[in-house]
């Protein structure tokens, strides 16, 4: 297994932010931030703001806003949350000795209109 990851945190997209606007080098960001060039690079293409009614000078990465959004992305209720009894139906077949892969694919198995899926760790995604 790899590193445990975190997320960035309003300082360092504050620091992605003015990087961005003086054109430093994705490389160096995540070099000085010591994390992957390639959440530097998603980080400012998921979060990069734009309006076609603005001028084009108006678009850009702020890190607020980015932190915003962030948020606003991870406090979305999932769905074992959401539904109690899909929770209580996973919940006693992992307490009988099933896998993530054999309760999502049973539940495929008998048709069930929610259901869960193991491919993300800790998620449910719906499937309907």
């Amino acid at each position: 297994m790899g590193a445990v990851y975190t997320q960035l945190s309003l300082r360092e997209r504050r620091r992605i932010e003015d990087w961005w606007h003086a054109k430093v080098p994705v490389r160096e960001m995540a070099r000085v931030l010591r994390r992957s060039k390639a959440t530097i690079h998603r980080e400012i293409k998921r979060n990069f703001w734009a309006d076609e009614t603005l001028p084009r000078k108006y678009a850009g990465y702020f890190g607020s806003a980015a932190h915003l959004q962030s948020q606003r992305r991870r406090t979305v209720q999932r769905k074992l949350i959401r539904h109690p009894d899909l929770c209580k139906s996973v919940v006693a077949r992992i307490k009988q000795g099933w896998t993530p892969e054999q309760i999502g694919n049973r539940m495929i198995l008998e048709g069930a209109i929610l259901r869960v899926c193991h491919a993300l760790p800790g998620r449910a995604i719906a499937k309907q």
